[in-house]
């Protein structure tokens, strides 16, 4: 592991192109889908996840075996790519992983705002990001969000979430707090390029891979609250670093759904989202549409590692698609532990 020399694309890409043949694929999602959640952590056994069903299975059993292996496991796996990972590519990749550092502190302030168990919250982070155990856990001892915010002093978040508290106790809603984090983590993973990289340099890959997720984190937000018919600010929610608009278009393409639609089909991501936008139009609710987000995004990402085999493209697309097995294994869990249908539960998987 080291931050300086020249990235390894090559080598990296080779170690996870096996990995990435061993992600758990529709046939084992069928299967998942007809277990119980002791069953599953069986299966989950004979899988990637097994040192982490190891470990844990004398402490744990049923869905929080299934949780917390789920996590220890995905943990596992992003700290094995920033072992492998050198120069830029480590620097790419350690910026990316904050994703869960931001995770975290949504999942703790939630668990505060609604007064849920501490092992519960537990059982829900992913210790994959910069911040670690011991930091986790003074987050997790926190006895109000006010006391989160200030831990979070030093951190992106800090200037990002000054302001958002105020918000925070003025509506009683958790909102504010949690987008002031999505805007932190997106917009220190800088994702502009300089105005001389070429077209397939590691710092144009890396921009137009992040510039695709940051428009679809927008276009999400903007069809939330168009949804929503909530008076608030939408340019407050908007996260700069994407191409799709532009801040000040946030309120009127949030007050006429119809544009909003039209911008998007008319975008360079109109093909990949034709058939959600086409669901979004017919439907009075946007979990289809998200997930169809999450879907566009994967295939995205594939696009670009298609394209560019050696680069950070298809790096960052296997963190995307190995969060996204993760997913729909807890979804699968937690459905099966609250008797919902099989029908029901595979409304709520995300697969390509």
């Amino acid at each position: 592991m080291s931050a300086s020399g020249p990235a390894n694309y090559e080598y990296v890409v080779a170690r996870i192109r096996h990995r990435r043949a061993g992600l758990f694929g529709d046939d084992e999602y069928r299967k998942l889908l007809r277990m119980g959640t002791g069953e599953i952590a069986r299966f989950m056994e004979d899988s990637t996840y097994k040192d982490a069903v190891d470990s844990l299975a004398s402490r744990h059993r049923g869905m929080d075996l299934v949780e917390y292996a789920l996590n220890e496991g995905l943990a596992a796996e992003f700290d094995a790519l920033l072992s492998w990972s050198e120069g830029r590519l480590y620097d790419q990749l350690a910026k990316y992983l904050r994703k869960f550092d931001a995770w975290n502190v949504k999942t703790v302030f939630r668990g505060l705002y609604s007064h849920a168990d501490t092992d519960a919250v537990r059982a829900d982070l992913v210790d994959a990001g910069e911040f670690d155990a011991a930091f986790l856990d003074e987050l997790l001892s926190a006895d109000s969000v006010e006391t989160v915010v200030d831990a979070l002093s030093g951190t992106i978040f800090d200037t990002y979430l000054e302001p958002a508290f105020a918000d925070y106790e003025d509506e009683d809603s958790l909102v504010p707090l949690e987008n002031a984090v999505d805007r932190a983590y997106y917009e220190n993973l800088n994702p502009s390029q300089p105005a001389t990289a070429a077209q397939d340099s590691p710092e144009a890959l890396y921009a137009e891979f992040l510039t695709a997720e940051i428009d679809f984190r927008n276009a999400r937000n903007a069809l939330r609250l168009a949804r929503s018919g909530v008076s608030v600010d939408p340019a407050a929610y908007f996260i700069e670093g994407g191409t799709l608009f532009e801040a000040s278009e946030m309120t009127t393409l949030v007050e006429r759904q119809s544009d909003l639609v039209s911008r998007i089909q008319d975008s360079t991501y109109g093909d990949e989202l034709s058939t959600a936008l086409t669901a979004l139009e017919e439907s009075d609710s946007l979990i289809g549409f998200e997930h169809a987000l999450d879907r566009a995004l994967l295939s995205y990402s594939d696009h670009l590692s298609y394209v560019y085999p050696t680069s950070v493209c298809p790096v960052l697309a296997y963190v995307l698609a190995k969060e996204r097995e993760v997913d729909n294994i807890r979804a699968i869990a937690r459905g099966r532990e609250a008797g919902m249908s099989e029908d029901e539960i595979q409304a709520e998987l995300v697969m390509l």
